[in-house]
Order: C-alpha cells, then sequence, then structure tokens
C-alpha cells in the first residue's frame, strides 16, 4: 500500500542473521511467502553485541547486500574497522547506526527545552555526531564504502558534507519522520513519537532539507520499525523506539516536493535509484529496458487522511494518526504483476 517493491531485511531477526545458514532461510523464504523483493542485510558482529566479527565473507557469498548491526552502535572501534577491512575486501556496504551509548544511555528523546519541560532525561546530538565522525574516518583508513542510516541531526549533515568534499566514500540517509516531526510531537507523553534516534529540532530540520537538496544526503529511508501496543501503551521512558512508515513514506515525501526542497525526479532517485545502486541491485531502480517491472503508481494529487486502524501493517504505531495527507499510491507493481490496487480505483 505504501508502494514499495523491494524492501532491506535487517539483522536484527531470531535468530539474530549473522550466518550464512539464516540469510539463506530469509531469502528462501521470503522468495516463497512474499509479495516484494527483500533483501538481506547481515550482521556486522555474532549475536548484534559489539563483541565478535560475524563471517561476512560468507553472508556476503550467501546473498547479503550489506552488513548492519541494525539500531546498535558498534561502540568498539577496533572491531569496526575490521568490519570495514572486511566489507572492503568483499565488496559490501556497511550500514552504520551513529550513537555514542556513552552519551545516550537512558535517555529517552531528545536533549534540550522540551525534554527538561516533560522532566525527561535527553540523548545530545553530539551523541550522533561523534560516531558519524568516528566512522567517517575508519572509512578513510579502510576504503570501505559507508553508510550513515538515519541521520537526525545538522552537526552530523555538516560532518558528511565535508567528507564528502574530501573524497572519503559515504552516502547517508534520513526519514520522512526526522525531515517532518521536531521533539515538540512527543509532548504529551506520545510514545508513538519515541525512536530512535529521536526526533530533533527545527534547526535540524532544516539542515536535513538542506542536505537533500545539495546531495549531501543520498537516499530517504522509512526506517519502518513496527511495535505491538503493549511496547507501547506504557510510560515514555519505558516505551519501545519505532514507528510504522511504510505507507506514509511518499506524501511526507511529495509534501517536501511541493516545498521546492528537491524536485518530483530527484526525489525518485533518493527513494528507488541511490538505494538500488548502493546495494547493487543492478535490475532495480530504474526503468530501463530489461529491468526488473517493478513499480509504484501513486496520484501525486490525492488527499486523504491516515487512519492508524486501517494501516496494513500488524502494527498501528504512527504519530501521524489523523494527518491530512496529499498524495497516495494507487497500484503497486512487481515483476510485472500487480500485487496491491487502492479499492476505490478503477484500473
Amino acid at each position: 500500500a505504501g508502494g514499495f517493491t523491494s524492501i532491506a531485511c535487517m539483522a536484527n531477526t531470531e535468530p539474530v542473521n549473522d550466518n550464512a545458514s539464516v540469510t539463506r532461510y530469509i531469502l528462501k523464504k521470503a522468495q516463497e511467502e512474499g509479495i516484494v523483493n527483500v533483501c538481506s542485510v547481515g550482521a556486522v558482529s555474532k549475536g548484534l553485541k559489539g563483541e565478535t566479527l560475524a563471517e561476512i565473507g560468507e553472508l556476503r557469498e550467501a546473498g547479503c547486500v550489506a552488513i548492519s548491526d541494525d539500531g546498535r552502535p558498534v561502540m568498539n572501534s577496533g572491531l569496526m574497522r575490521l568490519a570495514m577491512e572486511y566489507a572492503k575486501q568483499f565488496n559490501i556496504l556497511v550500514i552504520s547506526h551513529c550513537e555514542d551509548t556513552g552519551l545516550s544511555s537512558e535517555g529517552a528523546m531528545n536533549e534540550g527545552f522540551v525534554a527538561t519541560k516533560l522532566g525527561l532525561k535527553g540523548i545530545p546530538s553530539a551523541s550522533e555526531a561523534i560516531m558519524v565522525a568516528r566512522d567517517i574516518f575508519l572509512a578513510e583508513l579502510t576504503g570501505a564504502r559507508l553508510h550513515i542510516a538515519h541521520v537526525s541531526t545538522k552537526g552530523a549533515v555538516e560532518l558528511i558534507r565535508v567528507a564528502k568534499k574530501r573524497g572519503v566514500n559515504v552516502t547517508a540517509e534520513i526519514t520522512p519522520h526526522h525531515f517532518t516531526l521536531t521533539d515538540e510531537a512527543v509532548i504529551g507523553y506520545n510514545t508513538n513519537a519515541k525512536m530512535n534516534p529521536p526526533l530533533r529540532t527545527g534547526q535540524d530540520i532544516e539542515a536535513l532539507k538542506q542536505g537533500l537538496k545539495d546531495g549531501t544526503i543520498d537516499v530517504i529511508a522509512t526506517d519502518h520499525a513496527p511495535q505491538d501496543s503493549v511496547s507501547k501503551d506504557i510510560e515514555f521512558d519505558r516505551a519501545a523506539n519505532g514507528i510504522v512508515g511504510l505507507e506514509t513514506a511518499l506524501p511526507l515525501c511529495l509534501k517536501i516536493v511541493a516545498e521546492n526542497v528537491i524536485s518530483l525526479s530527484e526525489l525518485v532517485k533518493r527513494l528507488s535509484s541511490n538505494p538500488a545502486r548502493l546495494l547493487g541491485l543492478d535490475s532495480k531502480g530504474s526503468l530501463k529496458v530489461g529491468d526488473d517491472a517493478d513499480i509504484a503508481i501513486f496520484d501525486i494529487d490525492r488527499e486523504w487522511a491516515v487512519d492508524s486502524k486501517k494501516l496494513k501493517s500488524k502494527s498501528k504505531n504512527t504519530p501521524f494518526d489523523t494527518w491530512k495527507m496529499k498524495g497516495k499510491v494507487v497500484k503497486t507493481i512487481v515483476g510485472g504483476k500487480v500485487v496491491w490496487s487502492e479499492p476505490t480505483v478503477s484500473a
């Protein structure tokens, strides 16, 4: 319903995708039961524990398109360097969640006025920037391809911009919720506005948009993280991080197109062409002759309201419930086959 024809399955599976057997199982299961293309992202460390390197060569051979410890930062710099050295050898992308847990530990939202007002422990923007800087230097040292996940701060954008000018092989992504919502969305202790990295300030949002505009930011990713109601309907500081993002991504992205942040063609690159290129999906992300017929058809002027109860995801944890949106997917085609069609629109 969100128009996504290919998705990347992160390594935070049960069991963790840290070996070839799990990778092969995920890809086999996805092929048998899935209706979209599923790419497998292997773990950097065994068990996502940040202690022992996973068998990166085996993961690559089994079909992984990237390695990442998902929402867990690899705090051991020596281990991260080793991971990048192996990633360079096997030509596989390293996706990094940049967070210094020494600064963010026990934090529940962005550090600042709103956190103070609500009496919640904050996560400083420096916790992201510090790790972005570290990983940039490690990528420069090893020559590995580094991708910074869900960038949320002005400082991180500035570091990535400078690194690119210096010739470091680094790319970056932002999410629709991070360029749409500020930490004020948390007011009222709204757990559906709790995610990691947390929502930041208006100044950070402007920096993210500028990063999109000048090419510092290569990708827009949903960071789709469903959570059940039990893990959200509790005290804010105990609630799980994450929101569902697949069905609201397109209209939120079209909003910044309307604001002239980027053009529609540039949006297609950020959502489709660039991710496909970075993950080495040669037949994806374009409509050239011979490419896979994976297509999302959308009505750019279609107005609708988000109703969390009607979301196709099994989880309903969205901060955009009741929001008025403009732009809606009406048909999703995977491999030339229509896999979803908006019920009210005739073919």
